[in-house]
């Protein structure tokens, strides 16, 4: 009985975060490109949350999907070929939700330093290098994820080799190849731009408290200066890359663990899931309800059809 309850609460938390995950990420992506923004004009901070969203529904696609299907009681549902692809696009969901978190908070306190300060010269051309940047990254991870998995494949093929139970597929066991190519291409980029989120935010942090404090004398206005929309979007991005820090670190944690280990138990196949979709699926409510122009894009259709 308990072995039960444990499978069916399973089921029901991947169901849930996959389902919930991709509404609130679709929503906010189908507002971005297909809603007519005459009404509200939306910054290069949208822009980069916009390809955010992109990157998130990858990895709610290629890891909660699957793991819920498991979940389910289906199993080896994918060949190679399917399990190498299903892999690529993790990476590439995971590496560039990283990428894009790091050039949210850098260009977010790049855009709030002080006018006098040595970054001033970089707010103007800040969403030109960023702009150029995003793409850039996408056509890198691209290429590297496909080296990463054309390896795997070939690997797979071959005979007399050791494969890892995933449970809704097998992958390929331990390869000090493959090792080397998951630290140098996986794991140095992800230290280095957790590294710059930290950095950046924590910067951040101070441009506020400093601000904060030198209009602490000023009493005559009654709307506080955390209540403009400037100071709303720099929470929005502080909870965001908050969020992102905590949840990314333990799923690195516990993905090194999994490629430690030759037999990893379903205890923490399905734990470490749990942690690497939390993100993805609770990132597009913390920008709803900290940002009030995606919460309008988001609600303006169902207030027009109640209020036409």
């Amino acid at each position: 009985d308990s072995t039960t309850s444990k499978e069916m609460a399973t089921r029901v938390i991947f169901l849930s975060q996959t389902i919930i995950g991709i509404f609130g990420n679709f929503s906010i992506l189908y507002h971005y490109l297909f809603f007519p923004h005459s009404e509200f004009r939306l910054s290069f901070r949208h822009f980069i949350l916009k390809h955010l969203m992109i990157a998130n529904s990858l990895v709610i696609l290629s890891t909660g999907v699957p793991q819920t299907l498991r979940a389910l009681g289906l199993k080896y549902f994918f060949s190679d070929v399917g399990c190498s692809l299903l892999f690529y696009v993790q990476r590439l969901g995971r590496g560039m939700s990283i990428v894009t978190t790091c050039f949210l908070s850098v260009f977010q306190t790049i855009m709030i330093s002080p006018m006098n300060s040595k970054w001033k010269d970089l707010k103007v051309k800040v969403p030109e290098y960023i702009g150029c940047s995003i793409p850039f990254c996408w056509s890198l991870d691209i290429l590297v994820n496909f080296i990463v998995s054309a390896y795997t494949f070939i690997k797979l093929s071959s005979k007399n080799i050791t494969k890892k139970d995933l449970g809704y597929c097998s992958t390929l066991g331990h390869d000090k190849i493959l090792n080397s190519l998951y630290i140098a291409l996986f794991v140095f980029p992800e230290v280095l731009f957790s590294g710059l989120i930290i950095l950046s935010s924590s910067w951040m942090i101070f441009i506020l408290y400093r601000h904060k404090q030198q209009v602490q004398h000023i009493h005559r206005t009654n709307v506080s200066s955390t209540s403009s929309p400037e100071s709303r979007a720099i929470q929005s991005i502080l909870v965001l890359v908050t969020t992102f820090v905590s949840f990314n670190t333990f799923t690195s944690i516990f993905y090194a663990c999994i490629a430690v280990l030759y037999n990893p138990s379903w205890w923490l196949m399905n734990t470490t899931t749990l942690i690497a979709l939390c993100f993805p699926t609770v990132s597009p409510f913390v920008l709803m309800s900290h940002d009030s122009t995606i919460s309008r894009l988001c609600f303006l259709r169902v207030r027009n059809r109640k209020f036409p």
